[in-house]
């Protein structure tokens, strides 16, 4: 909910001032720039939040905070600069040294491009102190509940709806509504609290999108936008979501820009959305994960939630902080989170129905062909599907991919379409060889 920068160095604040132009876009409110103990920090933002600022001005903390789940801080402290992350990596942090050793951090890597030799993002559940990285969280395996799933159902609809409720105390709030069983259920979790509240579908016409949120929305009775968008607009929307995105990863991109519009939309009518984003990774929620012997089953739910950082929740983040607003996401709350750990995953995925502990939590909240559908990956629910990938098959000629798709760090651009948004990545960035704090998608497939 806000931009941080810091300078490990007096005399910086102009420059540091500087770097959070750059950031305006994360926090348009307000802005205020300080120098403690020779640490140089700064602090941009929204127009309804003020404590971030007394923070700065009285302790010397630079807070980007949106709840117990999702912060990123840098401090000063004994003349040094502190840095912290958020055990999931919810909020954004990058850092890095310029040529004399200097230490400089930003929530976005724009920030510090031309300003350090090399970006590197802070991991989650990690601080670094003295040029040192130390982990303070690890993300594991729990030992398995022994309770009923009946019993396991309602701690877990207690727990989410504790989450949401945290997210509904001092703004109004909306909700990305896609109408699958992730997005509805939170939605319709606070629609139990605040009554008539917004709701954000995007896609292109006939997107299986519209259609579920429509029918979600009408069923929670919430102000219902649809966004209704075609390849033109895709098109122009594209500088801008890779400029917010900073990335040239093709599935992060072609799930990111209906989500971007979406919040473009949502932006005129609330300051605060919530996001499903993290079910999918807590209970099971990919197709993939079928094939998977349930006792091989834990480990890899950790290590996708633990990938989320650079990859899902780079887009949630970036895709509501363009348009000047804060995304929640309620599943990654620290006791939501920590509760699913443990839940077995003979619950998860039972009799090859994916979720299906968070389906019986769903129960009697919304309607049965919402809590039914199967799961649709991001870019399909709303139609994009193989769109661009089309698109960029056409354009860009054989030749040319085949001379351009070797990076200079090594890294090899795996389609055309990755190339596309390459090519807008470069006009953007440069031609970067350092592009090591970039997550990319886990075993991405071609298409």
């Amino acid at each position: 909910m806000a931009a941080i920068v810091g300078i490990n160095a007096p005399g910086k604040m102009e420059e540091a001032v500087s770097m959070l132009r750059l950031l305006a876009h994360r926090g348009p409110g307000g802005r205020e720039v300080v120098e403690k103990d020779g640490v140089c920090l700064g602090v941009s933002v929204p127009h309804w939040e003020s404590e971030a600022l007394r923070t700065l001005k009285k302790d010397g903390e630079a807070w980007d905070y949106a709840g117990e789940g999702r912060y990123a801080c840098a401090r000063a402290e004994r003349g040094r600069l502190r840095l912290k992350r958020d055990p999931l990596g919810a909020a954004p942090l990058y850092y890095g040294y310029n040529a004399e050793g200097v230490l400089y951090c930003a929530s976005e890597v724009k920030a510090l491009l031309g300003r350090v030799a090399a970006v590197q993002e802070l991991p989650p559940g990690c601080e670094l102190f003295e040029d040192e990285v130390l982990p303070y969280y690890h993300l594991e395996q729990k030992p398995p509940l022994a309770d009923s799933a009946e019993q396991i159902a309602r701690e877990l609809r207690l727990r989410l709806e504790a989450s949401v409720l945290g997210c509904l105390q001092v703004r109004e709030v909306g909700s990305w509504l896609s109408g699958g069983l992730d997005s509805s259920l939170i939605a319709a979790l606070a629609c139990r609290h605040q009554p008539r509240m917004h709701t954000f579908a995007a896609g292109l016409r006939g997107a299986p999108d519209l259609k579920f949120g429509a029918q979600a929305a009408e069923f929670l009775r919430t102000n219902h936008h649809e966004i209704v968008v075609d390849l033109d607009q895709i098109l122009l929307a594209l500088p801008q979501v890779i400029y917010h995105l900073e990335t040239f990863d093709a599935l992060l991109i072609r799930s990111s820009v209906t989500n971007f519009l979406a919040s473009q939309r949502a932006s005129q009518y609330v300051d605060i959305v919530l996001s499903g984003e993290g079910g999918d990774e807590l209970f099971g929620g990919y197709t993939y994960l079928k094939g998977l012997a349930l006792a091989d089953l834990p480990a890899e739910l950790v290590d996708i939630t633990g990938r989320l950082h650079n990859t899902a929740l780079q887009r949630v983040d970036r895709c509501a902080m363009a348009h000047s607003t804060v995304a929640h996401t309620p599943f990654l709350d620290p006791g939501v989170v920590d509760y699913a750990l443990r839940i077995p995953a003979e619950m998860k995925i039972k009799d090859g129905v994916e979720k299906w502990i968070l389906r019986r939590a769903a129960d009697g909240l919304l309607p049965p062909e919402v809590v039914d559908r199967p799961k649709a990956k991001f870019w399909e629910g709303s139609g994009v599907r193989t769109l661009l990938f089309e698109y960029a098959e056409k354009r860009i000629s054989d030749s040319e991919f085949a001379m351009k798709r070797i990076l200079k760090n090594g890294w090899r651009i795996a389609t055309k379409e990755e190339y596309l948004y390459y090519k807008i990545f470069e006009e953007q960035f440069g031609a970067l060889e350092d592009l090591e704090w970039m997550g990319r998608t886990k075993d991405a497939p071609v298409i």
